[in-house]
């Protein structure tokens, strides 16, 4: 089994070669963006967000209750009007000022390296700079590999300045709270020192609406308490991890799917407008926006995502911010991975991610 997994390991370093490279730019600390974001949609298909929505999907009535619905909200006469009905700040917006990379119809590829194309294998790639085999599942376990996050957080610069909020709450595990000592708020968990009037309301809220053990917490109430955090703390690197994409997903409801979306956006917009107005961020902030995994590419599988699901590794990036040249909708041909996505946040901080193993090259922002 251990020279299964060796040659497994071995096979996958040859196939992603860019993904390993180790030369990496930098940017002079007096020029560096002073705040990072990150922004994640899970499990948000490039087909959505490059070709608006899917004709095939919406007829098919176990997914979409009512076509002509869906249709009036995000439907057009191209793919590029469908596409700015459902993502409208990334269109009109990150596309004239910043970069939006993966779509494939022009061989700009953006891809997950590790061989799972779920959850936490694609979280772990994106904030440690690395695939682990070990780690196959989404299962609740401390993740030994450090992040970017954490190595960040042990400079004096960065100490006590960086927060992380998720609808999902295996990110505890993926990050290791515990190891690391950032600040995370993840599913249902109460905002701690809750100590005005919204946050105190919101931990009611949360109560209130928990029937069940639940495992993600819908995306408009982590926003919320991110946001509020963020008014309140002023952090330098904050993450907000939304999940309702993912979830209505499994739950074959693309109607749901793109509205969740559509409200994912909504949010983005909102934080830049925030940021864009507040001392100390505007004009001195970079949005790093993606996703953890691709799903199914046809109209029977587009709902799932996995190791034997064609399309599963296929993701997506946009950024907008200081340092970000306007590139547009990227179309020229070139591969990307997730797993340079650690380093390319280090890079606009004007610092350098270093781990006890090699991570991946910092992403096209030039």
């Amino acid at each position: 089994m251990k020279q299964l997994f060796t040659f497994i390991f071995l096979l996958l370093a040859s196939a992603f070669p860019e993904a390993n490279n180790q030369h990496t730019p930098s940017i002079k600390k007096e020029d560096a963006a002073s705040n990072v974001f990150i922004i994640t949609l899970d499990g948000f298909r490039w087909q959505e967000l490059f070709n608006g929505i899917d004709t095939n999907v919406i007829k098919n009535k176990n997914y979409c209750n009512d076509a002509e619905i869906i249709e009036a909200m995000y439907g057009g006469n191209t793919a590029q009007e469908s596409r700015k009905k459902i993502m409208p700040f990334i269109w009109s917006v990150i596309a004239a000022k910043g970069q939006v990379h993966g779509n494939r119809a022009y061989n700009n590829n953006v891809n997950v390296a590790n061989l799972f194309a779920i959850s936490y294998p694609g979280y772990n790639e994106m904030f440690t700079g690395e695939t682990d085999m070990m780690i196959t599942s989404n299962k609740k376990i401390d993740n030994k590999n450090k992040n970017i996050f954490e190595y960040l957080h042990k400079k004096p610069k960065y100490k006590n300045k960086i927060a992380v909020f998720t609808s999902w709450d295996v990110f505890p595990f993926i990050l290791n709270e515990q190891r690391s000592g950032i600040e995370i708020n993840s599913g249902v968990e109460n905002i701690e020192e809750a100590q005005n009037f919204n946050m105190k309301n919101l931990n009611i809220i949360q109560k209130s609406l928990l029937k069940k053990k639940e495992q993600t917490r819908d995306d408009k109430l982590t926003f919320v308490a991110a946001k509020e955090y963020l008014i309140a703390h002023k952090p330098t690197i904050f993450y907000i991890g939304l999940g309702d994409t993912d979830e209505y997903a499994h739950s074959e409801n693309y109607d749901m799917y793109l509205q969740k979306a559509n409200e994912a956006d909504k949010m983005i917009a909102d934080l830049w407008q925030w940021v864009q107005k507040t001392e100390g961020y505007k004009n001195n902030t970079t949005f790093i926006i993606t996703t953890d995994h691709g799903r199914g590419n046809n109209t029977s599988s587009w709902m799932n995502h996995g190791t034997l699901i064609k399309g599963s590794s296929q993701t997506w990036i946009a950024m907008l911010g200081k340092n970000v040249q306007t590139l547009g909708e990227v179309k020229i041909e070139k591969q990307l991975y997730q797993k340079q996505i650690a380093q390319t946040i280090a890079y606009f901080l004007g610092e350098k991610f270093g781990s006890e193993k090699p991570v991946g090259n910092t992403y096209a922002v030039k």
